[in-house]
C-alpha cells in the first residue's frame, strides 16, 4: 500500500449546503499527496448520498449512530495512514496552499508537532465577516510563547491544523466526553510535549452560521469547567517546563478566574468563590475577579448579565 503524506479527516454533520465548498477546497490543494476520510456522523440532510455521488474516490465512513465530533475524529484517526493529520469541518474552507505551507514549516522545525494557520470568519454565502462575529478574533498564537496562549483560551481552529501523527501516538485520541472543547484539550496535551507552529497567512476560513455548535452555551460551560480543572491538575507539569514564572502565574490566575465563572454558571457558586479567591491570590490586581466573586451571591441570571 502506498502511504500518503497527509490524512485529511473531513467531519460531516448536516451541513450539505456548505459541503461542496469544503470538498472543492480539498481538491484544490497544491500539495496532492493525501488521502481523504469522510466521517459522516449521522447526517439526515442528504450528505451521505452527496458524498457517495461526488466523492467515490475517497474513503467514506458513515456512523450508524451519532458519535459526536470527537468520537468521529477518533474513528478517523484509527483509519488514517498518513504521516500527518489534517482536519476540515464540512462548513469550513481551505485556501489552496494550506497543506503545502504547513508541511514546509513542519519539515523545517522538527520540534513543532502541530502547525495552524491564520484565517477569516465567513458567512453563509462565503462573505468575509468583519469584526468579531463570535466575540473573539480569529484564533492565532505566538509560537515563542509555548503552551501559555492555550491556557488563556483555545487559540487554534480545528480546521486550521496539521499535526504529526506521532503526536496522537504519544498523547492519545480525542476525549469524547467533551461536546465542543475536545480539540482545545488535545492541543493542550500536544503542547505539553511539542512546540506549536503558526502560519500567519490566511489559509483557513471558519464559517459562522445559525447552527454553529459553539452557540450551545450550557454544554460549552460544562466543557469549560472540565477543561479548566484539567489545566489546574497540570499546574505542576507546567511549573516544571521552564516557562517564565511570572508569565505562567498570570496565565494560571486567568485560568482560576475562568474556572470561577464556569463553576458559578454551572450551579456551583461556592466553588466559583474558591476559584476567584485563588485567582486573586495569584494576581491581586484582578479587579474583575473581585467583582465577580461578589456577584456569585446573585441569582444565576443576574450573574450572567454582569459578565
Amino acid at each position: 500500500m502506498v502511504v500518503p503524506k497527509v490524512s485529511v479527516l473531513l467531519t460531516c454533520y448536516n451541513h450539505l449546503a456548505y459541503l461542496p465548498v469544503a470538498v472543492e477546497s480539498i481538491r484544490a490543494q497544491t500539495m496532492i499527496d493525501f488521502e481523504v476520510i469522510c466521517l459522516d456522523d449521522g447526517s439526515t440532510d442528504g450528505t451521505r448520498d452527496w458524498l457517495r455521488a461526488n466523492c467515490p474516490d475517497w474513503h467514506l465512513e458513515f456512523n450508524a449512530q451519532n458519535l459526536g465530533t470527537y468520537g468521529s475524529l477518533n474513528r478517523g484517526l484509527a483509519l488514517a495512514n498518513g504521516e500527518f493529520i489534517a482536519i476540515l469541518n464540512d462548513d469550513d474552507e481551505w485556501m489552496p496552499t494550506k497543506l503545502e505551507q504547513q508541511l514546509n514549516l513542519l519539515a523545517a522545525e522538527p520540534r513543532v508537532g502541530l502547525v495552524h494557520t491564520n484565517g477569516d470568519f465567513i458567512g453563509a454565502l462565503g462573505e468575509t465577516l468583519p469584526g468579531t462575529p463570535l466575540g473573539f478574533d480569529f484564533p492565532r498564537s505566538q509560537t515563542d510563547k509555548g503552551i501559555i496562549p492555550l491556557i488563556y483560551a483555545n487559540k487554534i481552529i480545528a480546521s486550521a491544523v496539521l499535526v504529526r501523527r506521532e503526536c496522537f501516538e504519544q498523547c492519545g485520541e480525542f476525549n469524547p466526553a467533551y461536546f465542543g472543547s475536545g480539540d482545545w484539550d488535545m492541543w493542550l496535551r500536544i503542547a505539553e510535549h511539542w512546540d506549536i507552529g503558526f502560519c500567519n497567512d490566511k489559509l483557513t476560513n471558519y464559517r459562522w452560521h445559525e447552527n454553529n455548535a459553539s452557540k450551545k452555551l450550557d454544554r460549552i460551560w460544562r466543557d469549560d469547567q472540565m477543561l479548566r480543572e484539567r489545566i489546574l491538575d497540570q499546574t505542576g507539569l507546567y511549573e516544571s517546563m521552564g516557562l517564565d514564572e511570572a508569565t505562567l502565574n498570570l496565565a494560571l490566575a486567568h485560568n482560576w478566574a475562568c474556572l470561577g465563572t464556569v463553576r458559578t454558571l454551572n450551579g456551583d457558586p461556592s466553588g466559583g468563590r474558591r476559584a476567584y479567591k485563588e485567582s486573586l491570590r495569584r494576581q491581586p490586581s484582578r479587579w474583575r475577579s473581585r467583582v465577580r466573586w461578589l456577584a456569585t451571591y446573585l441569582p444565576k441570571g443576574l450573574f450572567r448579565r454582569l459578565l
